[in-house]
């Protein structure tokens, strides 16, 4: 059956692209091949591609004055191109964030441009309107926090503190993002989670056990698909995943340009106030890894945490606290802005641009939540209470967002 969904979703992207693509979209799928080209990781994609979509969604904003904005007031003049305006924004922002790849955004910029309908003086204030949105985003985000890099974070050798983990023992990564400025939060820590288990407890234990069974590197626990799963949920951005699936959905509803530009917003917003909501909790409870807390388990003062020095994960640890897990809250707040647009029974597929030919189906939201969690723990590299209450924290960042940012004005839809 999920075959059969499969070709069929196939088959109607392959015919709604052709007939129902825009400049929303197109961009979108140039942000992600920039990222891709650019090898930026996963918790750096979710700030740039609040960035990109952000500008996206304020040029179009500033023309139609629907919404309230993500940053820039509605002041563009009368007859401005939305199309322009949409290609010039979202140029502006990547040709800024990633000046080694210019040329060819230049390219894919007069492309866009010669496809576009309209009078020399609507496209031109459609252009000036994008470029001066998407500049006073990239201005007001050059402040956010994300420079000067703080010290290096080498965490403490206590019971059940995070340290640096093999094999390459670096400091832990992305510090700056847990005070970051949020783009809708009112702080990093407002919807920080109540923390993980303590070490004696039995929900400790429970975690303990199932990550050191299904996750070691020689499990024979594990089936075959769910190492697939583990090595494809680790293989690209939350930025691609996530998108990617939003631009499908949206062809298949047939949405319009600024339909596409606030559910793409969003979406990225929503999986940046994540990543940053994410961060405050990991480096405020630094919590040690699975690795370090199964080679240390005779030392954690619990009788039924059996320590195991030789234990090696399925897959090479990521140099950060464990709790909460990055991807489950990321992926929670993405999930529940798509669930909130498309209905959290939609059934859909989900590709990766490093593994060519795997593709995971589901049929609904939940099922995909699920698998995302056991990749995380069948790959060694997370215990499930991270995984759970990552997915909490990030549903309640993105519903928080959903009904606080980029609302209606004067009682519109």
């Amino acid at each position: 059956m999920k075959r059969r969904l499969l070709v069929a979703a196939l088959c109607g992207f392959t015919l709604v692209t052709a007939l129902g693509a825009d400049e929303v979209l197109d961009w979108n799928q140039v942000m992600l091949k920039t990222f891709a080209t650019g090898g930026v990781t996963p918790l750096a994609s979710t700030r740039l591609g609040a960035i990109v979509q952000g500008s996206v969604f304020d040029a179009i904003n500033g023309i139609e004055r629907r919404h309230t904005p993500v940053r820039v007031s509605p002041d563009a003049q009368p007859g401005s191109s939305e199309r322009a305006a949409v290609v010039q924004a979202a140029y502006t922002a990547l040709a800024t964030l990633f000046p080694p790849q210019k040329t060819t955004l230049d390219a894919q910029l007069a492309a866009s441009l010669a496809n576009i309908n309209g009078s020399a003086k609507s496209i031109s204030n459609g252009r000036a309107w994008g470029q001066h949105v998407a500049e006073e985003i990239l201005a007001w985000r050059a402040t956010d926090g994300i420079t000067p890099v703080p010290p290096a974070y080498q965490g403490g050798n206590g019971v059940g503190q995070w340290r640096p983990t093999p094999p390459q023992n670096l400091p832990g990564a992305g510090v700056q993002f847990a005070t970051m400025v949020p783009w809708v939060l009112n702080s990093p820590s407002q919807f920080r989670p109540s923390g993980p288990p303590a070490l004696g407890s039995l929900q400790y234990v429970f975690d303990y056990v199932e990550v050191k069974l299904m996750g070691r590197i020689d499990s024979t626990e594990r089936t075959a698909d769910e190492t697939l799963a583990a090595n494809f949920w680790n293989s690209t951005t939350v930025a691609y995943f996530w998108n990617s699936v939003a631009q499908r959905l949206s062809q298949e509803r047939r949405y319009t340009l600024s339909e596409n530009a606030r559910l793409l917003a969003h979406l990225n917003i929503a999986m940046a106030d994540a990543g940053i909501s994410c961060w405050d909790a990991k480096y405020h409870y630094s919590l040690w890894r699975p690795i370090t807390a199964i080679n240390l388990g005779d030392t954690d003062g619990n009788d039924d945490t059996v320590g195991q020095a030789s234990w090696t994960p399925m897959l090479v640890t990521p140099n950060h606290p464990d709790y909460p897990s990055g991807h489950s809250t990321v992926s929670g707040g993405a999930t529940t802005v798509l669930a909130g647009y498309f209905g959290a029974n939609t059934a859909f597929w989900v590709d990766s641009d490093t593994l060519p030919n795997v593709v995971r189906t589901f049929d609904n939201i939940n099922q995909a939540r699920d698998e995302i969690a056991n990749a995380r723990i069948f790959a060694g590299i997370h215990f499930r209470t991270a995984c759970a209450d990552g997915f909490e924290q990030g549903t309640s960042v993105a519903t928080y967002i959903m009904q606080n940012a980029l609302q209606p004005r004067n009682g519109g839809n």
